[in-house]
């Protein structure tokens, strides 16, 4: 098969017997665990947490396109306007975030299924014999991997979580609060069971999809990475843990060489063939046409298509965030004057860029998506006096792929959605590096990404305005740690754009109130509905303990400083 499809196992277990025999047995649906734990059972407890990854929805989306895009500097909200799910509005201007938003409960709620599904499955494969199952140590490895995966994306949204293993008995969930762990200790449960995961798992499986175990030391060293920079408890980084950091050196030590960059940006995020390519670590597979109604669609990204493609054209690139693939004379970014002037895509030729630009934001006049049968119009984009015309491509797909598939009003579609790449891998070990102050031996890394970026102009055969070199120490920067610095978060901002990263990469580095007051401040005279969007440190740069849940617990949960 091409990839495996994602879906929850059903069992039909039934128990007989006789009159006479009658008090002798449990009643009818009660189940013994012995009952319950056999080889099929644990591959339907597994295949739940696996479904888990993509039983998510628009306005609760493991892509984090509101929380890791919108909520920074490089996306508008989109839709029909402010009040087009007005919660993610007030992310977008940093204003009136309250614990009360269905969408964070919702968001909270699902992820925690997904934690809830693996911990079951690895307490019925704890029960079951290794000669009856010998999958078993792999598949507890898989599950530990799908577990740091949801205590990854809870702890950069909330910060402070329940954490709960297989080994808590239900009863005692409820005495088990959201501050019980201190960050340095969430951190570091999420880490060992990446850690647990990558020591057990093959370097390959023979049904993608599947963890290995080069995915488990790229997460590994993506939680190392996050955890290095310690912060207070308003949420200050006051330093940067060398001990983390060479953690990341040693977790990438073990997937540096062993995946590739693909040859062109684009095929990252093309569907068909591309799928599960060289660069792609670990991938969310969706399908169609797996005699399922609609079949495992994205339905992360359902919102982003273009209005004139079908609905609802949410997830709008910003200004900002075209102008930084602007370039200079040295082909190299303009760190400090990029926002200086607008790119204006009516002119395109004005201005050198980096080619990724135009394999991540669809503009009028050129095709979209590479496909010159539908050329980018105006007249697709929903609200343009609001939100401008650029549009979100790496989500979206040509609208002749056959993977399109129509659940009106929306237009979904099966393409995989990327959740860690080899290109994350470089550039988590270049910062690593810089911040221990080798920052010669990160510049090839960076360079690495770069050249590739220069060399992805193959489908772009209707743009000619390319210029991208990589750093030459001496020659057209001054690579100091500082200069290292600017430039590797610059590019995670061009690599990673519209990949629901952004926002956390700001918070990680403790710049956030600076880039986004700065972005404010540059987007009032373009987009009047910034005039009161201001962000305030030390309480958003996490999302509010859903009020729901801390009801739900009685009181136990804590809510976040500032809400």
């Amino acid at each position: 098969m091409k990839k495996i499809v994602y879906i929850a196992s059903f069992i039909a277990l039934f128990i007989s017997s006789s009159c006479t025999d009658f008090l002798d047995n449990n009643p009818r649906g009660v189940l013994s665990e012995d009952d319950v734990v056999t080889p099929q059972s644990i591959e339907g407890f597994m295949n739940a947490a696996y479904a888990q990854l993509g039983n998510d929805h628009y306005d609760s989306p493991y892509s984090l396109w509101p929380f890791g895009n919108v909520r920074s500097d490089d996306a508008y909200k989109g839709g029909s306007g402010t009040n087009d799910i007005q919660d993610f509005h007030f992310f977008e201007v940093s204003n009136n975030i309250r614990p009360d938003f269905g969408e964070l409960d919702s968001f909270w709620y699902i992820s925690y299924v997904g934690v809830s599904r693996v911990n079951k499955a690895l307490k019925a494969l704890e029960l079951i014999n290794e000669s009856d199952y010998p999958l078993k140590k792999k598949r507890i490895a898989e599950m530990r991997f799908l577990r740091g995966h949801f205590y990854f994306m809870l702890k950069i949204m909330f910060r402070n979580v329940p954490y709960i293993t297989e080994d808590i008995p239900v009863e005692d969930y409820k005495l088990i609060a959201n501050n019980t762990l201190s960050n340095e200790a969430l951190w570091e449960k999420i880490a060992e069971d990446f850690e647990a995961a990558a020591a057990v798992l093959p370097e390959t499986q023979s049904q993608v999809g599947r963890a290995t175990k080069k995915a488990a030391y790229a997460y590994l060293a993506k939680t190392r990475l996050y955890q290095a920079y310690t912060q207070d408890e308003k949420y200050n980084v006051t330093g940067i843990n060398t001990q983390h950091l060479q953690q990341v050196l040693d977790a990438t030590d073990k997937v540096i060489g062993k995946a590739s960059l693909e040859g062109d940006f684009a095929n990252n995020f093309l569907p068909g063939s591309y799928e599960n390519g060289p660069e792609s670590l670990f991938a969310i597979q969706f399908s169609d046409n797996d005699g399922t109604l609609y079949g495992r669609l994205n339905f992360s990204d359902v919102l982003s298509t273009p209005q004139g493609l079908g609905c609802c054209d949410f997830h709008k690139p910003s200004q900002n965030l075209v102008n930084a693939f602007k370039t200079g004379a040295n082909g190299l970014p303009e760190f400090d004057t990029f926002n200086n002037q607008d790119f204006d895509y009516k002119n395109i030729g004005a201005n050198t860029v980096d080619p990724r630009l135009y394999h991540t934001v669809a503009m009028p006049g050129l095709p979209y998506k590479y496909d010159p049968e539908y050329l980018y119009v105006e007249a697709w984009v929903r609200n343009p006096g609001t939100y401008g015309y650029y549009a979100s491509l790496k989500e979206n797909v040509a609208p002749s792929c056959s993977c399109v598939v129509n659940i009106d009003p929306f237009y979904g579609n099966s393409k995989n959605r990327i959740q860690i790449r080899y290109a994350d891998v470089l550039l988590f070990r270049a910062e690593a590096l810089i911040e221990l102050g080798q920052q010669a031996d990160a510049l090839p890394l960076i360079n690495e990404v770069r050249n590739r970026a220069a060399q992805s102009t193959g489908r772009l055969t209707y743009v000619t305005n390319f210029k991208i070199n990589p750093y030459v120490d001496g020659v057209n920067c001054n690579w100091t740690q500082a200069y290292a610095r600017k430039a590797l978060r610059f590019e995670r901002r061009l690599e990673f754009a519209m990949e629901g990263s952004r926002f956390f990469d700001l918070v990680r580095w403790g710049v956030t109130k600076d880039v986004m007051n700065t972005f404010y401040d540059g987007e009032k005279s373009k987009r009047s509905y910034y005039n009161d969007a201001h962000f305030d440190a030390e309480k958003e740069e996490y999302c509010p303990i859903p009020l729901a849940q801390i009801n739900f617990s009685q009181g136990l949960y804590k809510q976040n400083p500032g809400y």
